[in-house]
């Protein structure tokens, strides 16, 4: 008999890599346990996995979102709300009672429901990193990489949400049938910083079916049914218009390549103006596609002269990994987790932040034939090497699931 698998997440709203790489995920783990699925915010993606899988989803109505505005923040606002929402979702009391185990991934709202279990239940939290905001500078700059307001004062004023982050996973680890890992070796490493507690990782997925080596049949369909699509040739970034992200820094190394930019992940209309308009000043060339579907992304990397990164501390980066399965060249900035999956020079670059004149020698690497293949092959290895698929991501999953059981 399967054992019984509750797993939670906060929202999905955003469905950024770490929304994507759990949906992808769901099939194999309901493969291994009886599932039910757990969030305060599902999305379309997500319900049609869990109708596709028969997995079963808990959701409350109407759904929680964070709180906005910089006095919610500073007093942490959301780890109450998000709580009262949680205890309000129908038949959750219940499955986790039921449950051998629990598989809680961080995010906006996850933490909160830790309070809500038992202290005797068995709980693995994946912590894809610690909350930036509240441990790093860098999300408090703005996409031209100045301060949005006095960085000082920003300390202080999240002196409280802190300390509640750091209470709740004090309490966390001190249950007993408690396990906490990250995604990357990078971001494995921030959490024994932050929280001075063991850590290890657990790699995302990728799945082959859905960034396969050729273009198929309904990635051609769904390419063409695109309203607008970018002149040719250009490199595409993902992630929300934001300094962390490296937009910014992108453009600047782009300027006079003669490539585009496409940045797929969006943003707030203010950053999303600055970018375009510094990318007109330095004659980049720049589209920010509306939400895109899978296959919709799928066909925007292959076409692709590289995917390419700069962002600031990526604690594992999804992006390198669907890049090598579509055989698209990966350029990507040497720090975080990209160094988890990216070797320099034979499945892709890692390149210094500030070398302008490696990247655009990259640039011109990844636009030969020749250096295109070997380095699709080579990180098609990787992903073997890494054994990345979903199946062996969920045995991961419950070999830590029966090592905490086992305690």
């Amino acid at each position: 008999m399967k054992r019984k698998l509750l797993v939670a997440k906060g929202t999905f709203a955003a469905m950024r890599g770490a929304e994507r790489d759990l949906i992808r995920n769901l099939p194999a783990l309901a493969r291994i346990f009886d599932l039910t699925m757990a969030t305060l915010q599902p999305s379309p993606e997500l319900k049609d996995c869990a109708r596709k899988s028969g997995i079963r989803l808990l959701s409350v109505d109407p759904a929680w979102y964070p709180g906005g505005g910089a006095l919610a923040t500073i007093l942490n606002s959301d780890l109450k709300s998000s709580y009262r929402a949680w205890r309000r979702i129908g038949g959750l009391k219940e499955a986790i009672v039921e449950a051998d185990a629990i598989h809680l991934v961080s995010g906006d709202g996850s933490l909160a429901l830790i309070r809500y279990i038992p202290k005797k239940k068995a709980i693995h939290l994946h912590m894809l990193e610690p909350h930036r905001g509240l441990y790093e500078d860098i999300l408090h700059l703005d996409v031209k990489g100045e301060p949005k307001r006095n960085i000082g004062m920003t300390r202080l004023a999240l002196t409280k949400a802190r300390r509640d982050d750091r209470k709740i996973i004090a309490g966390f680890l001190k249950r007993p049938r408690s396990r906490i890992n990250g995604n990357s070796s990078y971001s494995a490493e921030q959490i024994r910083e932050v929280y001075k507690c063991e850590a290890g990782f657990i790699h995302p997925s990728v799945d082959f079916g859905e960034y396969t080596p050729e273009a198929t049949a309904e990635e051609n369909m769904a390419w063409v049914d695109l309203d607008e699509l970018p002149d040719p040739p250009w490199v595409t970034t993902i992630g929300h218009a934001a300094w962390v992200k490296g937009g910014w820094e992108t453009i600047t190394m782009l300027a006079g390549s003669g490539l585009g930019l496409v940045l797929v992940g969006g943003g707030e209309f203010e950053e999303l103006e600055a970018l375009r308009d510094y990318a007109d000043v330095k004659g980049v060339k720049m589209w920010t596609p509306p939400r895109l579907s899978n296959l919709q992304l799928t066909g925007l990397m292959r076409r692709s002269v590289a995917v390419v990164s700069m962002a600031h501390g990526e604690p594992f980066g999804l992006t390198p990994i669907e890049a090598f399965a579509v055989g698209t060249p990966a350029l990507f900035v040497d720090e975080g987790g990209f160094c988890d999956s990216i070797e320099d020079g034979v499945n892709g670059r890692l390149l210094p932040r500030d070398d302008m004149v490696a990247w655009n020698e990259a640039l011109n690497e990844a636009l030969d034939v020749d250096t295109r293949k070997r380095w699709a092959d080579a990180g098609r290895a990787k992903i073997d090497a890494l054994n990345l698929s979903p199946d062996a991501h969920a045995a991961r999953i419950s070999a830590v699931i029966e090592e905490i059981l086992s305690n």
